[in-house]
């Protein structure tokens, strides 16, 4: 099933709806926001959907709202707090993982102005070229990450089906967003979805 269908089956005012008819596809501009979807895609790995946005709350006030450059400032007794925290995923890979993620996108931000600019500087490319560039970038960063990262921020297509009625409106965001820096945003958006959102609920 195509996270639109499941998530339109659902009534208004559920997390899921929510998020995909607010969020999913649609471009993020804060540099917060970009590494915060970062961190709770690389978090879902081996994990449900689900079971992330219960907790997305949580993963903001743990990770200091995701400021990068607080975050690649963690020490130990960081990541300590952090395994004993019932309200996020306590895996220590993933949290050195968005650790030394931060320090990656500070670097993006000193090189690129911004971990946005950055996007925008590269895109578009094809999801075997951004799988293979997020992997000499940051940590942790496998193809389905990368690829849910990218398509739940407007950078690859597939998030919405053509007939969803959110899909028009992440459509004309993205080409609004990026044909403002200058990329190809509309044939980039008006390419046909293809992946279908991964572990949606616990089994």
């Amino acid at each position: 099933m195509h996270y639109c269908e499941f998530a339109r089956s659902l009534p208004v005012g559920n997390h899921h709806r929510t998020y995909h008819d607010t969020r999913y596809g649609f471009p993020l501009d804060d540099d917060r926001d970009l590494f915060g979807r970062l961190i709770l895609e690389i978090n879902q790995a081996g994990l449900s959907w689900d079971t992330i946005l219960k907790k997305e709350a949580n993963f903001q006030k743990a990770f200091n709202h995701y400021d990068p450059e607080t975050i690649a400032e963690y020490t130990e007794n960081d990541i300590q707090r952090l395994l004993l925290d019932p309200g996020i995923i306590r895996n220590r890979k993933k949290i050195e993982a968005v650790i030394r993620n931060a320090g990656k996108v500070l670097e993006l931000q000193k090189s690129h102005g911004s971990f946005r600019q950055w996007l925008q500087a590269m895109h578009p490319l094809s999801r075997e070229e951004w799988t293979n560039l997020f992997r000499k970038t940051f940590f942790f960063t496998g193809g389905e990450i990368v690829n849910e990262f990218l398509m739940s921020t407007g950078l690859l297509p597939g998030a919405h089906l053509p007939d969803c009625p959110v899909h028009a409106a992440s459509r004309v965001a993205g080409a609004l967003h990026f044909s403002a820096s200058g990329s190809n945003g509309l044939t980039h958006l008006m390419q046909v979805p293809e992946v279908r959102k991964q572990g949606l609920t616990e089994a």
